[in-house]
């Protein structure tokens, strides 16, 4: 059971176990038998020594994590991270903008629009006010953060911020990015909460808040989500792109940036053949009936159930047939990151090619760029280890991002 060992004491004792048992035993272990490149789970020049224990530890924390539930936190949608160098900012909820139709999913749900946190990161050396005016023509990253929609933080110190950091470091046209702390969605053992739309209303109430109230142009706005922030930046735009012309609802953002996205909760990729289970060993997050998934989509679905993976914000990737057919045109342009050895690739190259059987590749409009890196984990961006594949990708996005 998901989340079983979460109380003390028995948290504290398997935390112990694994300690132990790790150093002392599974890391020789695993250090031996990755010697030989036939005995690595994938057998391919890159494939190196160091990265197969990686693989085996982030997959052993997956385990531990599953369990436990995060062993650290750097605050929720309640709490903000402390610190000198945290800007943080409470965003208000903008139900004026939320429509008849995400009302209904919002009653049958339990769910309120809510007011939540966001942070503001900058380059280094640079002391932009909180919220401050844009530059004429200043762009700005608006990030939502992976974590299977039950996990992790937009906290500065959190590990997903890794992306962040990356692309002010590479990208010249940024000069800060605006991460919003949506509520995770949880679910048994622990008290349910925030299932959909939680996230997509407060994604939607950073957004207005850029917008209307820190004055960027949409167009200056790059859309970003890793992972399962990767398909709420989708689902945000999408709401956008669908609802343009609601009095007081922005325009959609001038760019989108997707990196391993979960795109399909159907699970409608869960079949022979696929990623699910081709990059099964070669990726931490687990195989096709990881309990750890399946909790995140229970969650997800909250009180609106299984069905709620046929709504289009939540599995656009989906080959489901009951899924209804969804279109991209006037999307903006986008870039979508793949990991060729992550578990959610095959489902990733579907939503590429819907995209750009609409929207184009390689054209002045509307542009889609889809980037697989070879050899690479799921939202590998993350992982300060995963070189040179890591600041490979930084570089294409900071380039992407010039044209």
């Amino acid at each position: 059971m998901v989340h079983e060992l979460r109380h003390q004491p028995a948290k504290g004792i398997y935390l112990a176990y694994e300690l132990v048992s790790t150093l002392f035993f599974r890391l020789p272990f695993w250090a031996i038998v990755s010697i030989p490149k036939s005995l690595r789970s994938r057998r391919s020049k890159s494939w190196t020594w160091k990265r197969e224990m990686w693989v085996r530890i982030l997959r052993r924390g997956g385990l531990v994590t599953e369990r436990c539930d995060q062993l650290s936190t750097f605050g929720d949608h309640l709490t903000v991270t402390k610190g000198a160098d945290i800007k943080h900012v409470w965003v208000q909820p903008t139900p004026e903008l939320i429509t008849d139709e995400v009302k209904g999913w919002m009653t049958a749900a339990r769910v309120d629009a809510a007011s939540i946190p966001g942070y503001w990161m900058e380059k280094k050396g640079m002391d932009i006010g909180i919220g401050a005016p844009p530059k004429p023509g200043e762009k700005v990253v608006y990030s939502m953060h992976g974590g299977g929609y039950a996990y992790f933080s937009a906290s500065p110190k959190d590990v997903t911020a890794n992306i962040l950091h990356g692309l002010l470091e590479h990208c010249d046209t940024v000069q800060r990015t605006f991460a919003i702390e949506y509520r995770l969605s949880k679910a048994h053992p622990d008290p349910p909460a925030h299932g959909f739309p939680a996230a997509l209303l407060d994604a939607l109430a950073g957004y207005v808040y850029l917008t209307n109230v820190v004055g960027f142009a949409p167009a200056d706005i790059v859309m970003e989500g890793d992972s399962a922030g990767g398909g709420l930046a989708l689902a945000l735009t999408r709401y956008l792109v669908e609802n343009a012309g609601m009095a007081g609802l922005p325009a959609p953002p001038g760019a989108l940036l997707l990196l391993s996205p979960w795109v399909d909760l159907t699970r409608s990729d869960v079949r022979p053949g696929t990623s699910k289970y081709t990059n099964e060993c070669t990726d931490y997050i687990g195989g096709p009936e990881h309990a750890g998934t399946e909790y995140a989509r229970g969650a997800l679905f909250g009180a609106l159930g299984p069905e709620a993976a046929l709504i289009r914000f939540v599995s656009p990737a989906s080959v489901d047939e009951r899924f209804p057919a969804l279109s991209y045109k006037g999307f903006p342009r986008t870039f979508v990151v793949a990991g060729e050895a992550e578990i959610l690739l095959t489902q990733i190259k579907v939503l590429a090619e819907r995209m750009m059987g609409d929207m184009g590749e390689g054209e002045a409009d509307g542009q889609v760029t889809y980037y697989e890196s070879p050899d690479s984990m799921h939202d590998y961006l993350i992982l300060l280890f995963h070189e040179p594949e890591r600041t490979q990708t930084l570089k294409a996005i900071a380039k992407w991002l010039h044209e």
